[in-house]
């Protein structure tokens, strides 16, 4: 099991950018996939949730809803989590995960990719 986020770089506020999380090893169409991050100083947080193609559900923090868009390309085995008007508080390092279902731990983890948000 294999996933690996990229995508991430220095953008300005109210730029956009699309992080993609590649997943290897196991059907992705099966698993809830998460989006997460965190800045210096803080907890890691949850960003976005996928659940499984069956469910179909999206899970939002309140502080990205509307802004973030989380989708799935299970031919390409790729999570991506579309990032909109970006905010100088969206700085952080973000990682993908994957969990059985939403209300399960994670049990694999992405290496981060950071995003910096500045002017």
């Amino acid at each position: 099991v294999q996933l690996q986020a990229c995508g991430g770089g220095l953008v300005q506020p109210g730029d956009s950018l699309r992080l993609s999380c590649a997943t290897s090893g196991f059907p992705l169409d099966l698993w809830t996939i998460g989006w997460f991050r965190q800045a210096p100083g803080k907890e890691r947080e949850g960003v976005a949730c996928l659940s499984s193609v069956s469910d179909g559900s999206t899970y939002y923090a309140d502080s990205v809803k509307g802004r973030f868009t989380i989708s799935r390309d299970n031919a390409k085995n790729t999570v991506y989590l579309q990032m909109n008007d970006l905010k100088p508080e969206d700085t952080a390092l973000y990682y993908c995960a994957r969990r059985f279902a939403v209300n399960y731990p994670n049990d694999y983890w992405g290496q981060g990719t950071q995003v910096t948000v500045s002017s």
